[in-house]
């Protein structure tokens, strides 16, 4: 099945995904990109994710879905139908990695749990994700984004001391998951190359997240005093490194946390007297004078608009960015940091997707391939069984 001219660092691996909506799809996604061959097991109904949202001309084929699942093969079974459970099994026999994000115990009592696919092939690589890990007294509880970002911490660091629980405003436990098993699997398939192993990779959205906030968590794990929140302010806690409003009202997030950084602040905004002011003349000193050093940027601030400034002191090498909504994000992505997709029977066939979020020098970008429609690939899938000479399985057209 495997496109015999891929050229990504994966060609060849080809992962058996039993993975829905968006943590486990997410990592095969970033597999796929780094030339992987995915096959996408689907139940009969599909991936829940394919109807997502409410806007019923993208049933089948929603953005969400789209996001995760470029490029795969799609077969839909019936994992509690033995004939189709056997086809399961010879796809898996055939490949290196089999990644799944059922509650935990679900595809043991399938008869795909990780003893029973060893049965299949030995140096396997199994991935399970989920909410909470596939062992401990939490195992068995319920998990989507959301909840794990209140669970986990995460909630209680964005917003100001003293607001209510703010939830970061896009699936990012979802995706940082994803990329958790995608590593997970990359340095799984780098033991198997060299020690001829398989192995067993249990990645939790829980302890994912954990790892995530390692600049807010490790602060407590060593001082024993839980960050406290800072809004718009960044990590250092400096008001230079903070959040301010332009003429024209749009916002200017500044991000001067290094000596060299504010005595060039200084002199762009004309404002050397800050350099001899013993208020502001250090870090800490500019920290114990927060509100008086923030209100004296907030007024030079005003004095022109936002793109002004933006371009100004990103001239003079001063961390600066103007607050984009994501459609003016999206028009600053470097070459190839979006992939271009047509997808009939969309409103619009042709869209784009964020890409894997890197580039490698001299490499070429691979054309990738839309998500398939619902078991659009059985009959290809099926054949390809037939003519594999290793198959124990029995297949059924």
């Amino acid at each position: 099945m495997n496109d015999p001219s891929g050229t990504g660092p994966l060609s060849g691996i080809r992962i058996a995904d039993f993975s829905h909506v968006m943590a486990g799809p997410y990592a095969s996604h970033l597999l796929r990109l780094m030339g992987a061959e995915v096959i996408k097991i689907e139940p009969k109904g599909g991936d829940g994710f394919r109807n997502y949202g409410a806007d019923r001309r993208y049933d089948g084929m929603s953005p969400a879905f789209i996001a995760a699942n470029a490029g795969k093969k799609s077969i839909a079974l019936d994992l509690k139908d033995a004939d189709d459970l056997n086809i399961a099994k010879a796809i898996i026999a055939r490949s290196d990695v089999v990644l799944e994000n059922f509650r935990p115990g679900v595809m043991a009592r399938l008869g795909l749990g990780y003893e029973a696919v060893c049965d299949v092939r030995a140096d396997i690589i199994y991935c399970s994700v989920s909410g909470y890990g596939q062992d401990g007294p939490h195992r068995d509880w319920p998990a989507i984004d959301n909840i794990v970002q209140a669970t986990s911490g995460m909630m209680m660091l964005s917003g100001e001391e003293g607001d209510p629980p703010v939830r970061v405003g896009f699936p990012i436990v979802d995706t940082l998951t994803g990329q958790t098993a995608a590593l997970a699997i990359l340095g799984a398939l780098m033991r198997r190359e060299r020690q001829g192993r398989g192995s067993k990779l249990d990645v939790s959205m829980f302890d994912a997240s954990l790892a995530f906030m390692t600049s807010a968590l490790t602060p407590f794990l060593v001082t024993g005093r839980p960050m406290t929140r800072m809004g718009n302010t960044g990590y250092s806690g400096l008001p230079t490194a903070s959040l301010f409003t332009a003429a024209d009202g749009r916002q200017v997030s500044l991000g001067v946390v290094q000596p060299p950084q504010f005595a060039a602040l200084a002199r762009v905004m004309g404002r050397e007297d800050w350099l001899a002011d013993p208020r502001f003349d250090t870090p800490d000193a500019r920290r114990a004078n927060f509100d008086a050093m923030h209100d004296e940027l907030s007024a030079e601030f005003l004095k022109d608009g936002a793109a002004a400034w933006e371009q100004r002191l990103s001239d003079a090498g001063i961390p600066c960015g103007m607050v984009r909504r994501v459609d003016e994000a999206a028009a600053l992505a470097g070459d190839g940091a979006l992939v271009e997709l047509t997808i009939p029977g969309l409103p619009h066939e042709e869209v784009r997707i964020p890409g894997a979020g890197y580039r490698v020098a001299g490499a070429p970008s691979e054309a990738i391939a839309p998500p398939p429609r619902l078991d659009a690939d059985r009959e290809a899938i099926l054949a390809w069984l037939a003519q594999e000479p290793h198959s124990a399985a029995k297949v059924r057209a």
